[in-house]
């Protein structure tokens, strides 16, 4: 294995911030390579807070580090509120939240939360998604609470669980939606057919999804809701309205065969998450907002025309 004797000037260093500025490669990716016992320091299996002394001699697998680095690196994340133990962001379409096996060349959320916030590396459940207390689809822009301490994280986690944090979406479904309110109750579950989910009745089986929904306005081929979900269900916004034969537009995944509606130019989901409360760690309840995002403002105008 290829070595790295330590110098005075490098000694305190956290070992995966300079294994990370020493192999040219992502944060995340040298922390799965020391999870993963790949990384020795004067031969024995270090963790990744490490502090490197003067002398220590770093042992890597070489051919690891270069086959996965990045091809892209790691974007701003757009901050719309941050204390010491929660960080609330603005997730742009296009960015995955963590690495997918067929993805993990690309940059994620994860990878700019730790070029940030290198502390959070040891937050959470899961090393592969530290400080991650819930996700939105890669082509899902809108609002993200994030964890910046084991304390933040269990506290968003118990809301989670206990459905008081609430989330509320902007969404152009295909067709007319026949009410202006109601509630979506399917359940949902994985196809052992198609490898993605679907709807089920409520007599089937399946989990328990409650997506509750508003018209705001309607439009010639569309309607414009807001959107509720009462659970946190993969892909429940997509199945629930393709499953009532109203697809989301820019739906790629979730379509209805033969809809009768020309399908809209759009290169992603026309589905943002606008609006977020949550209870903060002094017990203080906050709401957060975020504005559609241009493309999908300029899309709904031209609509109107």
């Amino acid at each position: 294995m290829p070595e790295i004797r330590v110098t005075q000037k490098q000694s305190n260093e956290r070992l995966d911030r300079f294994l990370t500025s020493t192999m040219e490669t992502t944060r995340s990716q040298i922390q799965k390579l020391i999870e993963a016992g790949s990384v020795l320091v004067n031969r024995e299996v270090a963790k990744s807070n490490r502090r490197l002394e003067e002398g220590d001699v770093i042992f890597y697998p070489e051919v690891e580090l270069s086959a996965h680095k990045k091809t892209e690196t790691a974007p701003l994340l757009e901050i719309v509120y941050q204390d010491d133990d929660v960080l609330v962001i603005n997730k742009p379409s296009g960015l995955l939240v963590h690495e997918a096996f067929k993805d993990e060349m690309r940059a994620t959320v994860v990878d700019a939360l730790l070029e940030s916030f290198p502390e959070v590396a040891e937050v959470g459940d899961d090393p592969k998604r530290p400080g991650i207390v819930h996700r939105l689809d890669k082509d899902v822009s809108g609002l993200m609470a994030i964890a910046k301490t084991q304390a933040g994280f269990d506290h968003l986690k118990h809301q989670f669980q206990a459905r008081t944090l609430t989330k509320e979406y902007l969404a152009l479904v295909y067709g007319a939606l026949p009410k202006d309110h109601d509630v979506i109750t399917l359940r949902v579950t994985r196809s052992k057919s198609k490898g993605r989910m679907v709807a089920r009745p409520e007599s089937q089986e399946g989990k328990e999804a409650h997506t509750e929904y508003d018209v705001l306005e309607r439009l010639p081929t569309t309607t414009y809701v807001r959107v509720k979900i009462l659970t946190g269900r993969t892909h429940q916004i997509r199945v629930h309205f393709q499953a009532l034969g109203y697809p989301i537009v820019g739906d790629k995944l979730y379509k209805v065969k033969g809809m009768k509606f020309r399908p809209i130019e759009l290169s992603r989901l026309f589905l943002h998450a606008s609006k977020l409360t949550l209870r903060l760690m002094d017990g203080r309840e906050k709401t957060f907002e975020a504005g559609l995002p241009d493309e999908l403002e300029r899309l709904l105008r031209s609509l109107k025309k």
